[in-house]
């Protein structure tokens, strides 16, 4: 048993490739403007994402934290 490996922060994806952690806080913010995307699509990729940087900037510079409801929502208000 290797306790180390557990207790990693990053992670060996099934191919062997090395997955930064903050590459699978990226994939959450991919699936959050895409979320968004389909619930606004009359606003713009790039309008989206200024609307989370509001969020992110109301919410004293970060995002983590909140749900991804949560985030979702104060973005569409908004937008």
């Amino acid at each position: 048993e290797n306790s180390l490996q557990k207790t990693s922060t990053s992670s060996i994806n099934p191919s062997g490739i090395f997955v930064s952690p903050y590459a699978l806080n990226l994939s959450s913010f991919t699936k959050l403007i895409k979320r968004l995307q389909e619930r606004h699509p009359e606003f713009s990729r790039v309008e989206i994402v200024e609307a989370v940087k509001e969020v992110r900037k109301i919410n004293k510079g970060v995002l983590s934290g909140l749900a991804i409801s949560s985030i979702e929502e104060k973005t569409s208000a908004i937008l």
